[in-house]
């Protein structure tokens, strides 16, 4: 046997699934042992496997037995039998053994059956079912027997493929056959007597399936996309094409043969390419590649036979790659461009190139290098993916004062590299020139942000540095001014033409404005350009802390038993300066009063913590103040002296303050305690007797009401008597009228005839006095009494001013004006009396009382 495994066969072994044969290493096959062989064919199974990779390969193996030769008493060395003479050679009947002469006489040996392989061929058209073979075994001329086949394709699925005749042997196929389906069937064979007592040892059927050619080559894709380098040499391999067919490949029927039918389009050649007929292989036979070609590839078997095999096609679409075998070129030598300083991700200039290769492909696809020009790196050159366009951008902003312009050497070329051989094009490289133009920058501080340190307290008007910016213009003229931008204490003045920096107030670092002992301000300076530009700094001062804050003591408020040992307050000194003008802190009574250091004693815990106590046994409850002096570690120190109000109680045994003990520690004592006590007893009483006192006098009243006779009632007799009169139009008091009005228009438009007393008169009389223009509104009794008070002290007023004071009564009244009164012109009755009735009628009395005019 022939086996090749791509790698020289080296280290393969063989195996067989017969111990009766067996193969060497260079394949040779051999019978291991003298071997009888009762049938005409010997299948067996055949394989090689490479211990390394562990890969197995089988194969079957048919042996045809040759007859044993009957001249000269010796065997053939062995002869193949042609197929042919294998069909003569068989009988429609199998017998499981035969019979032999013996010197002894006839004599039987018994032997299993070997039955040689049964061949159908497929899509046999019938009649079914069809007879394959009839089995026979030599004891059926004694006994009954019985046939039978198990297996698949008989009794297992599919079922009754096959079938057997159970007295005659006979066995048929009932359908026809499909090798494509199944190649091979594996049935057993059964004789039993009539009792179903085994007869013969069951035997193995191979029935093979002849392959018929039913089935064309089927293509794996029906379109196949390959690629060749454009120019490419005769013999490039290209693509392959496969296809397979169903049918047996060891046979004609399956061996599958290729070939090219059309070629589009056919230029520069109509056999650009060809195919290996057996491989499926498309490669190149010609040159001058340039563009996209389609090729028709039919496959057939039977061995590529036209008139006998069956076909099929597929469509390989076979693309030319391009190559780079041209380099861009710029479309010109020199490019120009502007740009103004300080801007950056601008354009300046567009760079064109020119390249014949396919658009948009890495061999068309620019890549643009400064190679001179630019060592700081102020440009870049980006490609626009469109226009394959090198866009010159400015990535770092360009300063007019130190470069004015750029001259700029780039070199274009593609994404791919060159062919083999192709060099680049001296058009590859080009100059590129930028102009930088001048803009109004603005103004800097050099040191930003500024720090400087002083002591805190430093007077008004100090000058403490000149902060002062720089224009980077140098060449345009132009001032810069000064002005505060943010200053939250607004401690700071600057100069607005040298930027000196001033104090307006005392700098306090215990100030709110500070923050970690610095305080920052930021100014502005603006230049006089067109437009203006202006930058900011930000001056930081670090003050330096001095001793300029005395100490606090805390709490300000305490309380204390009033027996000592009992407890004692904590107190806690504060300073708002830091170290080293803070602690440790001295504590310290003052001498006088000396009540205090008689009473109190202070006895220090550490630099900043102190406890205060009562030095006597006991102190009389109340709340005292007790003044502590507690100075610094400054330099010069501070003391401060802080009164603590500490109030004395009773205790509990808790060390708690009674309630008695928080009332008398107010600042009373027993006895007051005691006179409050009753004086809220006594208040209580009084309000009880009042309330009772009420109650009486409204029960008194009641029965009075139910013995008085409702005509004699005070109430009804005095308010008969307030009838002002004038008819239904005097019902709608309009109490405004008794408040001095704002302004004057209703008096100026006033029916001549009675006015108010408070008005001021119309026309000329010089005779009355002058009247106050605003009383006050908000108290009418007042008002009234100013009227009267006014009416009685002016002797020129006529009497009806003093008697119409409450306001004009309305023009509907029955009762008539008391102006139209008439005196008595008789003389006889003496009115000296109205001199006794007081000021109020000293006019009356002087008109119709006295003696006679002088």
């Amino acid at each position: 046997v022939k086996f090749n495994n791509c790698a020289g066969n080296k280290g393969v072994r063989y195996e067989t699934n017969s111990l009766d044969f067996k193969v060497r290493a260079d394949g040779t096959m051999y019978a291991a042992h003298q071997v009888q062989m009762p049938s005409k064919q010997l299948i067996l199974m055949l394989t090689a496997w490479d211990p390394e990779t562990l890969g197995r390969w089988e194969a079957i193996v048919r042996f045809l037995v040759a007859e044993k030769s009957q001249h000269n008493g010796h065997k053939p060395k062995g002869r193949r039998t042609v197929p042919g003479e294998l069909a003569q050679q068989q009988s429609d009947t199998l017998l499981p053994w035969r019979q032999h002469q013996s010197a002894n006489g006839l004599r039987r040996q018994k032997r299993d059956w070997v039955i040689p392989p049964i061949n159908v061929p497929e899509n046999s058209r019938g009649p079914f079912p069809q007879q394959l073979v009839r089995i026979r075994s030599d004891k059926d001329k004694e006994i009954h027997i019985r046939y039978s086949i198990t297996g698949v394709g008989a009794d297992q699925p599919p079922m009754e493929v096959f079938s057997i005749d159970p007295v005659s042997g006979r066995m048929y196929v009932t359908r026809p056959m499909d090798r494509e389906e199944r190649a091979s069937y594996h049935l057993r064979a059964h004789a039993v007597d009539m009792n179903g007592n085994k007869v013969e040892n069951p035997i193995d059927l191979y029935i093979y399936v002849i392959d018929m050619n039913d089935n064309r080559p089927e293509f794996i894709n029906q379109v196949y996309n390959g690629s060749v380098d454009e120019g490419s040499k005769p013999g490039t391999y290209v693509m392959t094409v496969t296809a397979n067919d169903a049918d047996d490949s060891t046979t004609a029927n399956g061996m599958v043969r290729y070939r090219i039918v059309t070629q589009t389009p056919q230029s520069p050649s109509q056999n650009m390419f060809t195919i290996n007929s057996e491989t499926g292989d498309i490669v190149t036979v010609a040159a001058g590649l340039d563009r996209e070609y389609i090729v028709i590839v039919q496959a057939t078997d039977m061995e590529g036979n036209l008139n006998y095999g069956l076909s099929n096609t597929a469509t390989a679409i076979i693309t030319v790659t391009d190559v780079n075998d041209n380099p861009p070129e710029f479309t010109t030598s020199t490019y120009s461009g502007e740009v103004p300083e300080n801007r950056v991700e601008v354009v300046v200039a567009n760079l064109t190139v020119m390249d014949r290769d396919q658009p948009h492909s890495p061999n068309w696809n620019a890549i643009y290098r400064i190679i001179s020009g630019d060592p700081s790196g102020h440009f870049t050159i980006r490609t626009d993916p469109v226009t394959n366009e090198g866009m010159v951008t400015v990535v770092k902003a360009v300063d007019y004062e130190m470069n004015r312009a750029f001259m700029l050497t780039v070199m274009v070329s593609n994404q791919a590299p060159l062919a083999s051989g192709i060099q680049m094009s001296f058009q590859s490289t080009a100059g590129v020139t930028i102009s930088v133009t001048d803009v109004n920058e603005a103004p800097y501080f050099p040191t930003n942000h500024k720090l400087i340190r002083l002591e805190e307290g430093v007077p008004t008007g100090t000058v403490l540095t000149t902060f002062s910016a720089v224009d980077p213009d140098r060449f345009m003229q132009q001032a810069v001014r000064y002005s505060k931008l943010s200053d939250p204490a607004n401690w700071l003045n600057i100069n607005a033409t040298n930027g000196q920096i001033t104090t307006a107030a005392v700098l306090d670092r215990e100030s709110d404005y500070i923050k970690n002992n610095v305080y920052e301000a930021t100014f502005l300076a603006a230049d006089n350009g067109i437009p203006p530009a202006s930058g900011t700094g930000t001056l930081q001062i670090y003050l330096i802390d001095i001793n300029d804050n005395a100490p606090e003591l805390l709490p300000k408020e305490a309380q204390i038993c009033e027996k000592p040992n009992l407890n004692v307050i904590n107190i806690t000194a504060a300073d708002a300066d830091i170290d080293p003008n803070v602690g440790p802190f001295v504590f310290e009574l003052p001498s006088v009063p000396s009540a205090v250091r008689k009473n109190w004693t202070i006895t220090r815990l550490n630099g900043d913590y102190a406890q205060l106590s009562l030095r006597i046994m006991y102190l009389e409850a109340g709340v005292y103040d007790v003044p502590i002096i507690v100075t610094d570690s400054g330099n010069p120190p501070l003391y401060n002296t802080c009164i603590i109000k500490v109030k004395v109680c009773p205790c509990d045994e808790n060390g708690d303050c009674t309630t008695i003990g928080a009332v008398a520690a107010a600042g009373l004592g027993t006895g007051a305690i005691i006179a409050i006590l009753i004086c809220i007893i006594i208040l209580l009483t009084m309000v009880l007797l009042f309330v009772v006192w009420m109650k009486r006098r409204e029960k008194e009243r009641h029965t009075k009401q139910l013995l008085i006779d409702p005509e004699d009632d005070v109430r009804d007799n005095i308010l008969k008597y307030d009838e002002e009169g004038g008819g239904e139009e005097d019902q709608d008091y309009d109490l405004s009228q008794l408040q001095q009005p704002e302004t004057m228009d209703h008096v100026l438009n006033k029916t001549p005839g009675v006015r108010r007393v408070d008005e001021r008169p119309i026309g000329a009389e010089p005779q009355y006095p002058i009247r106050p223009v605003i009383p006050h509104p908000g108290d009418i009794g007042d008002f009234i009494n100013e009227g009267l008070r006014a009416a009685d002290n002016d002797p020129t007023a006529p009497p009806y001013d003093s008697l119409l004071v409450f306001d004009y009564e309305g023009s509907g009244s029955t009762a008539g004006s008391v102006s139209s009164l008439n005196s008595s012109s008789s003389g006889d009755q003496d009115y000296d009396y109205l001199n006794d009735w007081g000021p109020r009628f000293k006019k009356l009395a002087d008109m119709y009382g006295g003696g006679e005019e002088d």
